[in-house]
């Protein structure tokens, strides 16, 4: 799939986000309180990205993972916008903006919270990698 079709197929919220690297507002998207058992991938080229075996509730009102499927399936990128230094987190396969990294996830795992915008996902439920 081409960029041109995978952003036909964006309503203009998740182009916002994932091509202008926008935000949704907290408690608005439709995975944050998801409790299925699942695979998370992005919306943009349908990349498997986060297990629900990682999600976990941050009360950030974002989809929060510890973290993704496999490292080499996303890149980390400073980003110095909006005044502030965080770690933006960007689908591998096709460059989406997914949400940013902190590091304020649960010590027992790793610390990491992969704090990730609900547009930017697709989930497929009961579907997990081997």
């Amino acid at each position: 799939m081409t960029e041109k079709q995978e952003n036909e197929n964006l309503s203009p919220e998740e182009y916002h986000v994932i091509r202008e690297k926008g935000t949704e507002a907290p408690f608005s998207g439709k995975y944050w309180d998801e409790h299925g058992r699942g695979m998370y991938k992005c919306r943009a080229c349908n990349f498997p990205l986060f297990s629900s075996d990682t999600k976990f509730d941050s009360g950030s009102g974002w989809p929060s993972f510890t973290d993704p499927v496999n490292r080499e399936h996303v890149e980390l990128k400073e980003d110095k916008s909006h005044g502030m230094t965080r770690t933006e987190v960007i689908c591998k396969r096709c460059g989406a903006h997914l949400g940013h990294l902190f590091h304020d996830g649960p010590k027992d795992k790793g610390g990491k919270r992969f704090c990730i915008n609900s547009v930017s996902l697709s989930f497929d439920k009961d579907k997990l990698l081997p």
